[in-house]
């Protein structure tokens, strides 16, 4: 039972800085927050994703490069442009790199506003650091699995970032519903988001990209939401006007 909290619990930590940090706010500036703040969380996102930190920077610009370029070949993670999930997977790890070490040609308009943490990024991107919290997980593990299976989750925990994006940059481009027509393949892959605290309703997200509830329908909950919602209110997040809007 430790060990099913255990990944539960990071499952969904470092889920939630994913969609909240990373993609709601450095990629979409759905809301603003102090200087303080903005560190705060990237301390968080380094603390949640652990092992498999992802860098604010490369993945907000990344992912605007996404909206911009959706299942097109300038896309940096399609699956219309990839012979398989890890074909994609292997091209998306190579154009974020090229980001993080400023080695490409992307147009400035896409990196405007996006947050940085040099120094920040400079040791959560450092792979002895990355080994260090490898090496916990796998410590937590002889400690408290009771199961030869359990160990089969290591995986995911060293991968966890990344895990959480192929399941929506693959998965709800193929399978899923749409509440909407858009120039691209994005699906709501689950209908009650209990998985992926709303980043699954993709479909919704690529049609109203600014909108911070990604759920629309009565039955799309956003878990997401309402704590963007609880955190505007104790003024630590300033949500942008409009974001609440019911559209259907």
């Amino acid at each position: 039972m430790t060990i099913l909290i255990f990944f539960a619990a990071h499952w969904y930590l470092s889920l939630f800085a994913q969609t909240f940090f990373l993609h709601r706010y450095a990629a979409h500036k759905m809301f603003t927050m102090s200087p303080f703040m903005e560190k705060f969380f990237y301390v968080l996102t380094f603390i949640f994703q652990g092992s498999s930190f992802l860098s604010p920077y490369a993945y907000g610009v990344m992912h605007r490069l996404h909206h911009a370029h959706a299942d097109t070949e300038e896309d940096p993670h399609s699956p219309s442009f990839s012979n398989s999930l890890f074909d994609m997977m292997w091209k998306t790890k190579n154009y974020y790199n090229l980001i993080l070490r400023r080695q490409d040609t992307i147009e400035p308009k896409f990196k405007k506003g996006v947050p940085h943490w040099a120094a920040m990024e400079r040791v959560a991107d450092n792979w002895m650091v990355r080994l260090a919290w490898g090496a916990f997980y796998v410590l937590f593990y002889i400690q408290f699995a009771t199961e030869w299976w359990m160990y089969l989750l290591l995986p995911i925990h060293f991968l966890m970032g990344p895990v959480h994006g192929v399941i929506i940059n693959w998965y709800a481009h193929k399978y899923g519903y749409r509440n909407f027509e858009v120039n691209d393949t994005a699906r709501n892959l689950l209908p009650v988001d209990v998985l992926m605290m709303g980043e699954s309703y993709h479909n919704n997200h690529h049609k109203f990209g600014g909108r911070a509830n990604f759920g629309i329908k009565w039955h799309e909950f956003d878990p997401t939401y309402p704590i963007i919602k609880l955190l505007n209110a104790f003024k630590l997040i300033k949500l942008k006007p409009n974001n609440d809007l019911n559209y259907m």
